[in-house]
């Protein structure tokens, strides 16, 4: 593997250097990592509303917050700091969370739900880890080749596009002109972009902080203009947040400790089947998500520090990111995309990230300031980190030999699927539209594998000219 890297996973930058790039990384994961409890929390409220539920959630997301630094410490432990990746809440289990809580008797039961579920889906992890340990990686290369990883990884990056999309037309404030918007997220973008590819020394490695600041200040210009001259439409900014801030991190497992009087067999059994099924297709984009970083950083991460503990951390990362915040994590494309755009893999700024998540989570002026970044702004730095999770696996695919069927079957159909958004829906599990590309393409490569062998024989046998 080729690797062009500014700093390569084990350098160490300067201290202040440090800082700013984890900032960064924190910047990066920031939006989809406390979006997650605010989701939770809609969800309940539509379950009261509706007279199925007789509490509401009220999740934290400085927790979440906490619980993604949390979760990210202990996976750079199971993987000895040699995988560059952040850790924070898993979107695939945003069903099996509301599911925790429509079976729960009491807002307390609800929360150990979601402890007890991601206890569950780490094992999984675990179990799965212990099978790979003892049974290597070989089986998993030759069903998931670069035939099959390539799109998968690349479905990735574009099965968020429309998210991407969406969010440069949104400001904070529900009356944004979605004109107005889409000039914050533009300018964001343009920055980012300029700063990549003309930016000298420090410019060139912190495009996101950079972007998202020019971004942040042209969207403050337009909702000072509103508020003074009292136009609605040109908040784009939710100062408001200010006035509602949380001052300390509601934990999770503080509300669960009095919910086991609501753990009967019946409740246990509609956790265990909303979240355990999931781990499954979680573990499909974990296997992806690291052949993506591993092609970046120029080291199989599946060989080194190994597979086995790549799955340990995520797994027991998982479960110690909901004990604190409720909410599983999961290694994010955005943190693979910050790596890829900045060419900085250094495992301390991932280390520092989650400090500074950490930290932060007990200083409400700064969460509350982070969360007032509007989804225009957001949205901006997502074209790029989106993208960049595409174009890596096109870049897996540029190795394939597209001219053989075998190849071309198994790449179409998982792009087909992917781009498609197929996506399955089986009681209270989901199986996304990634983890249903990747079972197809594994699908597809195994019935053509007869093919492909017969391929990689006549090329052996074939003469060699002189």
């Amino acid at each position: 593997m080729e690797s062009k890297l500014i700093y390569g996973v084990k350098d160490r930058p300067g201290l202040w250097k440090t800082i700013v790039f984890a900032l960064q990384q924190v910047l990066a994961i920031l939006a989809a990592t406390i979006v997650v409890p605010v989701i939770i929390n809609g969800n309940t409220a539509q379950l009261v509303a509706d007279g199925a539920l007789t509490f509401q959630s009220q999740m934290s997301q400085s927790a979440a917050l906490f619980g993604a630094g949390t979760g990210t410490i202990v996976y750079l432990l199971f993987t000895k700091f040699k995988s560059p990746v952040f850790l924070g809440s898993s979107f695939a289990f945003l069903g099996s969370m509301t599911a925790a809580f429509a079976g729960a008797v009491s807002a307390a039961a609800g929360y150990l739900g979601l402890i007890i579920g991601a206890i569950l889906a780490g094992l999984v992890y675990v179990i799965i880890a212990i099978v790979v340990k003892y049974a290597g990686v070989k089986w998993i290369n030759k069903i998931m080749p670069a035939a099959v990883i390539g799109p998968t990884v690349a479905v990735i990056g574009l099965s968020l596009a429309g998210n991407a999309v969406g969010d440069l037309s949104k400001g904070g404030v529900a009356t944004t002109n979605p004109y107005i918007a889409l000039v914050c997220g533009l300018v964001t973008l343009a920055t980012v972009i300029f700063c990549s590819v003309y930016g000298k020394k420090m410019m060139k490695i912190i495009p996101f902080i950079i972007g998202i600041g020019a971004g942040y200040v042209v969207a403050a210009i337009f909702t000072l203009i509103g508020e003074l001259a009292d136009v609605p439409e040109l908040l784009v900014i939710n100062f408001g947040l200010f006035k509602n801030m949380s001052w300390l991190p509601e934990f999770t497992f503080v509300e669960a400790f009095s919910g086991f009087s609501g753990l009967t067999p019946s409740y246990f059994v509609t956790v265990l089947v909303a979240y355990v099924p999931v781990a499954f297709v979680v573990f499909a984009e974990h296997l992806a998500d690291h052949k993506n970083i591993s092609s970046i950083i120029g080291t199989d991460l599946t060989e080194d520090p190994g597979l086995h503990r790549t799955l340990l951390g995520d797994g027991v990362g998982s479960m110690a990111g909901a004990f604190f915040g409720g909410c599983p994590n999961t290694t994010y494309g955005e943190s693979v995309g910050c790596v890829a755009i900045t060419r900085n893999a250094s495992v301390i700024t991932i280390f520092t990230a989650a400090i500074i998540c950490i930290v932060s989570a007990f200083f409400a002026p700064f969460v509350t300031l982070l969360a007032t970044i509007p989804s225009c702004v957001m949205g901006g730095v997502c074209f790029t980190l989106y993208g960049f999770i595409a174009v890596s696996g096109l870049k897996m695919i540029q190795k394939v030999d597209l001219n053989k069927n075998h190849n071309l079957f198994t790449v179409s159909v998982i792009l087909i699927a992917g781009v498609g958004g197929m996506v399955l829906s089986i009681g209270k599990v989901t199986v996304t539209s990634v983890a249903c590309a990747l079972i197809l393409g594994i699908l597809a490569n195994l019935l053509t594998s007869k093919a492909a062998k017969a391929d990689e024989a006549a090329t052996k046998d074939a003469p060699t000219e002189e």
